[in-house]
């Protein structure tokens, strides 16, 4: 039986998996499922700045580069690079702390809008038009996010999408899950997340 892929699915779960809080853990920053459980993909890191996506054959899918200005006290942008090392888009946030709002571009130039309209909202909507400036623009998928393990504060987030986006941009708005993931609980950090 061959695994689902990743770009066709219109729903997956990217998570943090389970840890001990006694004991180091060595594993994928996060790990991308079906929503019955099979795995797909994990994200690994090599440092706090370079971040890859790969599905569990060890296939490559994304490189995602953070850069904060200002000796990392300033605004933070991720850039998205493909297997051929080319930038295939950037993700920025709207504001520095309380993210609401994360802004990219596609390949095709189309702009995409992900945003909880509260901060304290757990669902966030994917949009062609910025919603907060836009009446009810329509919806291109969704992102709920929830706490698997209170305890340690590990997330999870249920990724769905519509039959309006196509497979690469499927892969950024999973890219999209995994930077808002790094801006509301930065490596290393153990506060609750913004």
């Amino acid at each position: 039986m061959t695994e689902p892929d990743l770009s066709e699915l219109t729903a997956v779960v990217v998570r943090q998996p389970k840890r001990s809080w006694w004991r180091r853990y060595r594993g994928p920053e996060l790990t991308v499922s079906t929503v019955e459980g099979t795995p797909l993909a994990e994200v690994t890191n090599t440092d706090d700045t370079d971040f890859l996506l790969a599905h569990v054959s060890g296939e490559f899918i994304v490189r995602v580069k953070k850069h904060a200005g200002f000796a990392s006290m300033g605004p933070v942008r991720f850039h998205l690079i493909d297997a051929e090392d080319h930038e295939v888009g950037r993700v920025r946030p709207s504001r520095l702390v309380k993210t609401r709002q994360l802004g990219f571009r596609t390949e095709r130039s189309r702009p995409l809008f992900l945003t909880r309209l509260a901060h304290l909202a757990i669902e966030w909507q994917l949009t062609e038009t910025d919603p907060l400036r836009t009446p009810e623009p329509e919806s291109l998928g969704r992102v709920t996010v929830s706490t698997v393990d209170r305890w340690l504060g590990l997330q999870q987030y249920v990724v769905e999408t519509t039959p309006r986006l196509d497979t690469s941009e499927r892969q950024t708005f999973i890219a999209m899950v995994i930077c808002l993931h790094l801006l509301r609980r930065p490596p290393g950090d153990s506060s609750a997340p913004v």
